[in-house]
């Protein structure tokens, strides 16, 4: 279960569009609140709830210097989803194998 949690988190995290556009930044590298903040039209509390719901699902992580906190992504949590997609796209790869057999065969029956 602590799995499943974890990527329950992530994709919470990951379907909101102000959340991904911040990991999308962070991939290029770690930045301070105001600064991935500065792109969008929000009051800086509710940007800084998308911030702690990153952080919660572990996608990022912040240190504090002073009065500024910077952020910074945490690249193998994303691993949770390529692993849940890649589980999926196996599945899905299997039915479509069988399918395909399937048809197969019923040409072969009908030759």
């Amino acid at each position: 279960m602590p799995r499943a949690a974890a990527t329950d988190r992530v994709f919470h995290a990951l379907s909101n569009t102000t959340r991904r556009a911040v990991v999308e930044r962070l991939a290029r590298g770690p930045a301070s609140v105001s600064d991935l903040a500065a792109p969008f039209d929000m009051q800086l509390p509710s940007f800084v709830q998308h911030l702690a719901i990153l952080e919660t699902s572990r996608l990022v992580r912040s240190r504090k210097s002073g009065r500024v906190r910077t952020y910074e992504l945490v690249p193998e949590q994303l691993a949770v989803v390529d692993d849940w997609l890649t589980e999926r796209r196996k599945e899905w790869e299997a039915r479509l194998d069988r399918f395909d057999r399937y048809v197969l065969h019923l040409k072969e029956r009908e030759s």
